[in-house]
């Protein structure tokens, strides 16, 4: 079984004990690197001749079971007409995205695109070796949507709140589990950092997704897990999961009976998640504005708002560029909270 391992601590100090000079030192290196990488390119093809072929966008998530899917999905069911030809969305999971990711990286047909979340920028310090360059091998298209994580429970387990959770933690040491949707993933992340905050032991169980986790979760075979809102709140609602918390500092529209982290003892305590889309570095910077306009034009459409907005989904959009500050200053977040904390895998 893979684990992760940190050194005792406080999530939040992981975040407050690093001053601000140095993430400014960091943030200004990474972005040095992005602004040298994404302006370097194959030469320019035409927007308007662009797409000669079917558009594949990769889901480096198992398939039926990401908000990634579910998101690309919907706003790219009207697209097909505008752009003129199919797009065809494949999932290719495993590693902690690290194979989807990689099988964009390093196509050069200029019709694919990989959607990424915040793992892609994790795996840059957690995973040791990767076989593609975070930096210099994908370029930003679109910061798409994020979403709320909530902490629930198995309906066996004997608590019924947070802080019951944290008592029942503390009396058996090393007996709760708490699953991931794999090493590097923001459930992995928010799980180790409620036990640092909490100052309790729970056993790490990462899965190739967030589908298969929760499955488990529902069957018993693991105790807690933070996942997507959107995911969660059907069964929460119907009764097969009981809801620990939600992960922004203020209640969610969707779910305002269920209390944060933060108001339940932990101010400080807040994670994400975001779905963006990149392209291989060759791609001709007019293809990629071309997809970027197309995704913002689906972000207006109101109905697709509208379904976003009843899963707990906050659209976004913007820039490129937007999307790679994004980028950099994620990159910079987790890098810090890998060092910081330890985190390891193996």
């Amino acid at each position: 079984m893979n684990t992760s391992t940190c050194v005792p601590g406080h999530p939040v100090s992981v975040f407050s004990s690093v001053t601000s000079t140095a993430i400014a030192r960091h943030l200004g290196c990474v972005l040095a690197l992005l602004v040298l990488a994404f302006g370097c390119f194959a030469a320019p093809a035409s927007a308007q001749q662009w797409p000669t072929r079917p558009v594949r966008i990769i889901i480096p998530f198992p398939p039926g079971g990401s908000t990634m899917e579910q998101v690309v999905r919907l706003l790219t069911q009207n697209m097909q007409a505008t752009l003129g030809q199919a797009i065809i969305v494949e999932s290719h999971p495993g590693a902690g995205t690290v194979i989807g990711v990689d099988m964009a990286a390093k196509s050069t047909d200029g019709h694919t695109f990989v959607g990424v979340a915040n793992s892609f920028t994790v795996n840059k310090t957690l995973v040791k070796t990767l076989p593609y360059d975070t930096v210099r091998d994908l370029r930003p298209v679109i910061l798409l949507s994020r979403t709320a994580n909530m902490l629930a429970a198995r309906p066996g387990i004997p608590v019924s709140t947070l802080k019951e959770l944290v008592a029942y933690a503390k009396a058996n040491p090393g007996k709760l589990s708490y699953a991931s949707f794999g090493n590097g993933t923001t459930a992995h992340f928010a799980g180790e950092m409620l036990k640092m905050d909490a100052g309790i032991d729970m056993v790490h169980v990462p899965y190739k997704g967030q589908g298969p986790a929760l499955t488990d979760l529902l069957g018993g075979q693991v105790d807690v897990m933070f996942g997507n809102l959107p995911d969660f709140l059907p069964y929460v609602r119907s009764g097969k999961l009981k809801p620990l918390g939600t992960t922004f500092l203020t209640r969610v529209s969707q779910a305002p009976d269920i209390p944060t982290i933060a108001e339940q003892g932990y101010p400080k305590f807040e994670t994400d998640s975001w779905y963006g889309l990149m392209a291989p570095a060759a791609t001709p910077k007019e293809v990629v504005a071309r997809m970027n306009a197309e995704f913002n034009r689906a972000l207006q459409d109101p109905a697709a708002r509208k379904v976003m907005d009843e899963r707990g989904l906050e659209a976004i959009g913007g820039t490129v560029e937007k999307f790679g500050a994004h980028i950099t200053s994620e990159i910079v977040k987790y890098e810090t909270i890998v060092k910081t904390a330890n985190m390891k895998i193996d």
